[in-house]
């Protein structure tokens, strides 16, 4: 409820009231907007402040402490953010440092579930600077703005074939389209967003749903579900045959390379992997993978807030050569793109790991490495929210919260970093010299 309404803004009183521009005020989540105040007198001091509810229903906030100019204007691309979830001349600070607001629950996380519907984010601008209590106060002026991950035109299709379910998304236009098999992570289920943004630049992208199949109760995944998968990709008429890559994140990451270590089927242009390890997956389940933590449960550490960490788990793994994938076996470029602040995997020094064993089988000009200081596990798309520890739920429904890692602002700008690495080596991979025939 607002307290000041009624009330005269005294110095900021003047025959224009103040003004918020936001452009553009739709855009796709990875595209940058400028955020503008003006009509303020000169010198004020204000805070810029965003708030966004999401499908779980959990306020998410960030702010920025500015001072006007000369000319009574706020640039939030020109000036400096003297205080706030973020400091310094920050372009987008007012997405990536969100955080949830005081009061929420503990490990609170946020994802985004139904795209076909945008990201809505309240943009105002305050008198003073404030750090708290936005909801007692008036704003002198506010927009509401989109942020989509699913561009006009991209289909959505459902797909449940060969037991095999996910969600395909075709890029607008006549196609066909070079293919992206999407993986998220051990949290298992159906994750759509980073796919359908994948397919809003251009790639039909298969988000499949693996680990967790809701009403089937289904929580295991054999080597065959990924190449059928695979498979089904190749195979759909917008998407050009022999142009597939694959993407993965965590846990769908390392089975990205088991397929292209270990599949006699599956063939990729090339792989992208994100916060991953080269752990050979106890029958690509979760719950094996489980009982191989359960066995070195003793590794696991906890921070001053009993937080897990599992990465020394992934370490004593690796000393032992028969848990390990071949990667010398890998026959397409393979990018690997990781944080050193990752508290949940040991995922630099898997990438390590796998640079000696693909050097010593003269497959290292097959590899990139992207490594961030000071970014954490979950490396997702540009500006989302930095998630340092969330609660995590494994398949018997035991609760934790597992620490991922990372500092907001290097996280945010590795994010944002890597997305663009991420959709150039694709890119390259995958839509360079393509040819009419290719198309066909």
């Amino acid at each position: 409820m607002c307290k000041q309404k009624g009330l005269r803004l005294s110095s900021m009183t003047q025959s224009a009231p103040p003004v918020l521009s936001v452009l553009p005020t739709r855009a796709l989540v990875d595209e940058k907007f400028k955020v503008v105040v003006e009509n303020l007198p000169p010198g004020s001091p204000v805070t810029l402040h965003s708030l966004h509810q999401s499908e779980d229903k959990d306020y998410w906030e960030a702010f920025g402490h500015y001072i006007s100019d000369h000319r009574g204007v706020v640039s939030v691309a020109d000036d400096l953010s003297f205080g706030g979830t973020y400091t310094g001349t920050e372009v987008m600070g007012l997405l990536w440092s969100m955080r949830p607001v005081p009061g929420s629950r503990v490990g609170v996380s946020w994802r985004k579930k139904n795209v076909c519907t945008p990201m809505l984010v309240n943009m105002s601008v305050y008198r003073g600077h404030l750090a708290e209590g936005f909801r007692d106060q008036c704003p002198l002026a506010s927009v509401l703005i989109e942020r989509w991950y699913l561009a006009p035109g991209v289909q959505r299709i459902d797909i449940s074939e060969k037991g095999v379910r996910g969600t395909l998304f075709i890029p607008p236009g006549p196609g066909p389209f070079p293919g992206v098999l999407d993986m998220w992570g051990g949290g298992g289920g159906l994750v759509e967003y980073r796919s359908s943004l994948l397919a809003s630049h251009g790639f039909a992208s298969f988000a499949l749903e693996y680990f967790t199949f809701g009403d089937t109760g289904k929580a295991d995944a054999e080597l065959s579900y990924f190449e059928a998968a695979f498979h089904i990709l190749k195979d759909h008429p917008q998407v050009i045959p022999g142009r597939i890559g694959i993407f993965g994140i965590c846990m769908g990451a390392s089975v990205a390379m088991h397929m292209v270590t270990e599949s006699a089927t599956v063939k990729p242009l090339c792989c992208a992997c994100v916060s991953g390890y080269h752990i050979i997956l106890p029958g690509f389940s979760m719950r094996g993978i489980n009982e191989l933590f359960a066995e070195h449960s003793k590794l696991i550490r906890v921070d001053e807030n009993h937080h897990q960490m599992w990465r020394d788990i992934v370490l004593a793994l690796m000393k032992d050569p028969s848990k390990k994938l071949n990667m010398g076996n890998t026959s397409c470029p393979l990018l690997l793109v990781n944080g050193y602040d990752d508290q949940n995997c040991p995922t630099v020094e898997s990438a390590e790991d796998i640079y000696q064993i693909m050097k010593a089988t003269g497959k290292d000009h097959l590899l990139t490495r992207v490594q961030y200081p000071g970014a954490g596990h979950l490396i997702e798309p540009p500006f989302s929210p930095h998630h340092m520890a969330t609660t995590f739920i494994t398949d018997s429904e035991n609760k934790m919260i597992l620490l991922w890692g990372g500092q907001t602002k290097p996280h945010s700008d590795a994010q944002e970093d890597a997305w663009k690495k991420i959709l150039a080596f694709l890119q390259h991979h995958l839509y360079s010299n393509i040819t009419p025939k290719a198309r066909i």
